[in-house]
């Protein structure tokens, strides 16, 4: 009896153990990797919230190229959880140029995977169809979108550039030889008028129209499976049908975010505002099952001293929010004031360091098979 019990609790770990995971990404196919990083995300986020820095391990305060460095490491012991990094120079220069940085942005996310982290990827997209880089700019700029959108007469040099994105995606491997998963974010802060994706510049029709070619082209035709799609407008909404003026649809989107920099100092300090605003990004995750986060923010220079604690802190622990992370923005090698994390000797030091050790904040150290 007690060897027939034994085979049969085998049986159930074994059972257990082949049984997929639960996907409720948009990707039916996704890798498990994928698929395990969104729910870990999504239960983590109901108590913790992970920490993000933009370009941490590429460049920070005064250096760059540094191997396993960054700015927050050196103030605190760890890396950030979450690694953001950019697809600026995937177009828009010369093609050995392109390679080469295709090159190394491979590099860092797999060896942030590797250690256990990360990675998040914004678009700053140069435009495909005119000078001006990513930003509007008038007298040069052109409305892009209604070009390289299907039946646009750029649609063509479109799809080359998602199939080199799609095949460094496809590429990306980790030292356990499987996929490595990463959290895509595209045309985000639509709702502005600073790049020639915003909303001066395309009709809600064409900007949904091109969030849904990308994810399917992506997804459908060139079989990247370790997406995770993240939408995000900037902070110019107040009610759920604002926020959602633009969105792609449920079938479209895994993640919901906003970036808001304007309330917490660099315009005003509004925390009640902010969290209002948070609080209906993270609402429509749990309604809709999808992840919730902070894509973007930050105070520039940092020059008050109890911002991670008295600001941020305090803000992400309001209204029962559930954000899987919190992502301030880059250092600059060369600025002498365009930093967003502190380094050793900022005057915010001693007070990321109280944010680091308060519980409800995860490093990457804290990370614990994020991808199992």
């Amino acid at each position: 009896m007690k060897s027939l019990s034994l085979f049969v609790l085998l049986s159930l770990l074994m059972f257990s153990c082949s049984k997929k995971p639960t996907n409720h990404l948009i990707d039916k196919n996704a890798t498990a990797e994928t698929i395990n990083l969104f729910n870990n995300l999504k239960e983590t986020s109901k108590k913790h919230i992970l920490f993000g820095h933009q370009h941490a391990t590429e460049y920070g305060h005064g250096w760059k190229g540094d191997k396993d460095r960054s700015d927050v490491k050196s103030v605190v012991g760890s890396h950030p959880a979450v690694i953001g990094v950019d697809f600026i120079n995937f177009s828009g220069i010369s093609e050995r140029r392109t390679q080469q940085v295709m090159h190394e942005l491979k590099k860092n996310v797999e060896d942030t995977y590797n250690r256990g982290g990360i990675t998040t990827i914004a678009w700053h997209f140069n435009n495909p169809v005119s000078g001006g880089g990513f930003y509007w700019k008038d007298s040069i700029s052109k409305p892009a979108v209604k070009y390289i959108i299907p039946g646009g007469e750029a649609h063509h040099e479109y799809k080359k550039i998602l199939k080199r994105i799609g095949y460094w995606a496809n590429n990306l491997k980790g030292a356990d030889g499987k996929s490595v998963p990463v959290i895509f974010r595209p045309f985000h802060e639509f709702d502005g008028d600073w790049f020639w994706w915003g909303k001066p510049y395309c009709s809600k029709e064409e900007f949904i129209s091109l969030w849904q070619f990308t994810v399917s082209y992506l997804r459908d035709e060139l079989g990247v499976h370790n997406f995770i799609y993240a939408f995000s407008p900037d902070n110019r909404f107040t009610t759920e049908e604002e926020f959602l003026e633009r969105y792609p649809g449920d079938e479209w989107v895994d993640m919901v975010g906003m970036d808001n920099y304007a309330d917490l100092g660099r315009d005003r300090y509004d925390i009640e505002t902010a969290a209002k605003k948070l609080k209906i990004v993270s609402d429509y995750a749990k309604k809709k099952h999808k992840l919730a986060a902070f894509t973007e923010t930050g105070l520039e220079s940092i020059p008050n001293t109890t911002w991670w604690t008295d600001t941020l802190l305090q803000l992400l622990k309001t209204n029962d929010l559930e954000l899987s992370y919190v992502l301030v923005w880059r250092n600059d090698e060369n600025s002498p004031t365009h930093y967003y994390a502190p380094f050793p000797g900022q005057v915010s030091e001693e007070n990321f360091k109280a944010f680091y050790n308060d519980e409800f904040t995860l490093f990457e150290n804290d990370l614990k098979k994020i991808y199992d």
